[in-house]
């Protein structure tokens, strides 16, 4: 018997069956279930997301010889007609082979007639954008009153090119890319069915190869098997992929957040030993930073089973957030100018230079040559200068722990000029004690991931600087940090002055003016309080 590509083979017969895609199986379940049924469904989306595999379970479900239902018996003749498609009474059309005004006629002729087997007769048209303009006007009488043993099933991948005149005359159902993680878990249960052993860093990089497609996804899984030899290996689906490795992505970027121009040359040395897609590695490169990005401001969206996840925190942590946000735009624009250069490798390298090059200094030391001060870059004790301003100069002692503690370690961190993740370590903790030489704050479990060794360093530096005096940070990791942090108090005040600027601009009496001669209105959304 002949191969069964995994694709046909594991294709769904069932809604139970589907993955994903509840927002339309959801009201075609409810529809089947109360008889009502409208007579012309159009099913849009990218490709493999299961627009006919939905349309063919459609057909089954209202031809199933135990009656209409949202779960077919598939054990009828007529369920495992359908499934083997050879059942009379639902004809699929590919559009694309069939455009002509004459062939849609021709198709037509023969709805008014009752279906031979089943209880309806089941149109499938797929593609049915590529149809001419002629065959759709000779379609749309017919799409409008069919007769009540006629379904019409439409599916297509281009919804805009479809006349507003069809899509009016059906109910529209818009499947939607699977996610990766829905992929990948799809693909484990074929591969245990399937009894092949396999690494789940190889799965997940087949789901994300999909790009959305589930078929794509089977295809890839089907060419990985016989690339494999039958267990999935990681390292093999990524030569086979051609994918980059992310070693080589975080190489790049362990060096330029050194400042190491030598590394950085050779991790693209080690790059190019792989004769990579140079193109394709400025696309890696973007999706690491676009991580990076997300995990600097939202630490929950880093998945806990992320293979690289220790090396995108240890970067999320040591790489300023408007560091990430410089490279990613030079990659982005990098990306289009590659095809540029006389060289890949030489429009890579120049790209990753560039980011070196237009790194901003971290730390310039600042001091006195011949009465002279000397000061460049982006320094950290140019930036603490206005907070040990505001503190009164050096010698000052930590606030108070009376009177309102929250607000004063808010004014505090406020002062302390910091950037990053330690900024954001200073804004999540509440304050517990002061000595004469510690400072004991809180952080919540949540925000476990901002703490690290260097985060506290960093934190710890700035207030020694803030109070002129050595100190010691003790940062305690609490289950449920009680009372106000500065981030908590920093959203508090900017929702008063939004709600005053609201007020403000609801009580000014040119505001007034126009609402009452123009009938204008205000949209909230459009007000800004002033700085």
């Amino acid at each position: 018997m002949s191969y069964l590509v995994l694709a046909r083979r594991w294709r769904p017969r069932s809604f139970s069956e589907m993955v994903g895609q509840e927002h339309v199986l959801r009201p075609l379940v409810n529809a089947l279930d109360n008889d009502r049924l409208h007579h012309a469904f159009l099913f849009t989306g990218t490709r493999g997301v299961g627009k006919t595999t939905i349309a063919r379970i459609l057909a089954k479900s209202l031809n199933c010889e135990k009656g209409v239902s949202s779960a077919p018996c598939g054990e009828c003749s007529a369920c495992r007609e359908i499934d083997e498609g050879r059942f009379v009474d639902l004809i699929e059309v590919d559009a694309a082979s069939r455009t002509k005004v004459e062939d849609t006629r021709e198709l037509l002729e023969n709805v008014q007639y009752a279906p031979t087997r089943g209880r309806y007769k089941v149109y499938l048209i797929d593609e049915v954008h590529m149809l001419s303009t002629h065959s759709f006007n000779a379609l749309l009488k017919t799409l409008e009153e069919p007769p009540p043993h006629v379904k019409f099933l439409l599916a297509t991948t281009d919804p805009q090119r479809l006349p507003v005149t069809v899509l009016s005359r059906c109910l529209q159902f818009n499947l939607r890319r699977m996610l990766p993680q829905q992929i990948a878990g799809h693909l484990e249960q074929i591969l245990g069915r399937e009894e092949i052993s396999f690494q789940p860093e190889a799965l997940q990089r087949i789901a994300h190869a999909a790009d959305g497609s589930m078929r794509d996804a089977l295809s890839l899984l089907d060419q990985a098997i016989a690339y494999c030899g039958g267990e999935l290996q990681a390292d093999q689906v990524r030569a086979m992929l051609g994918t980059i490795e992310q070693d080589h992505i975080f190489e790049l970027l362990e060096a330029l957040q050194r400042g190491d121009g030598t590394a950085l040359l050779e991790a693209v040395e080690r790059l190019a030993q792989s004769s990579p897609d140079f193109s394709q590695a400025l696309a890696e490169l973007l999706s690491v930073l676009h991580r990076i990005a997300l995990l600097q401001i939202l630490p929950e969206t880093l998945e806990e089973t992320l293979p690289e996840r220790e090396r995108y925190l240890a970067l999320g942590s040591s790489l300023a957030p408007e560091d990430v946000q410089l490279y990613y735009q030079i990659a982005l624009l990098g990306r289009s100018d590659l095809e540029l250069a006389p060289d890949p490798r030489g429009g890579f390298e120049m790209i990753m230079l560039r980011m070196l090059a237009f790194r901003p200094v971290e730390e310039v030391a600042v001091g006195s040559t011949g009465g002279g001060s000397v000061s460049a870059g982006r320094s950290e004790a140019a930036a603490a200068a206005p907070a040990t301003r505001a503190a009164g100069g050096s010698g000052q002692s930590p606030p108070a722990a009376t009177g309102s503690r929250e607000r004063q370690w808010s004014e505090t961190v406020a002062a302390l000029g910091l950037k990053g993740m330690a900024l954001q370590l200073a804004l999540n903790s509440v304050l517990r004690g002061e000595g004469e030489d510690t400072i004991t704050v809180a952080l919540a479990a949540r925000h476990k991931q901002l703490l690290n060794e260097r985060n506290r360093e960093r934190l710890e530096q700035a207030l020694r600087k803030h109070y002129g005096r050595e100190l010691k940070l003790v940062v305690e990791c609490t289950l449920e940090e009680k009372g106000a942090t500065p981030a908590a108090i920093r959203r508090m005040q900017e929702e008063q002055r939004q709600r005053a600027a609201e007020q403000a601009i609801a009580s000014d009496a040119n505001v007034q003016s126009m609402i009452e001669q123009f009938d204008a209105r205000i949209e909230p959304e459009s007000v800004r309080p002033v700085e």
